[in-house]
């Protein structure tokens, strides 16, 4: 079924080759991105719903549960 639609367009080799340029370039800047973050900001982010202040702050919050 792919292979029809494929053969179906003018230029197929056009809009192979674009989508797997798209594909790459868009892995290769995510990659680039996770190099360039800094290792502080990746230990905050890593510990954000583990911390000890969300749970803190659970506890000080009044209970909203539901009667009934």
């Amino acid at each position: 079924m792919f292979k029809q639609f494929i053969q179906n367009f003018a230029d197929s080799r056009i809009y192979l080759i674009s989508s797997l340029w798209l594909f790459l370039i868009f892995f290769i800047l995510v990659a680039v991105m996770l190099i360039r973050m800094k290792k502080k900001h990746i230990e905050y982010m890593s510990n954000l719903p583990l911390s000890d202040d969300d749970e803190t702050n659970r506890s000080d919050s009044p209970s909203t549960t539901n009667a009934g």
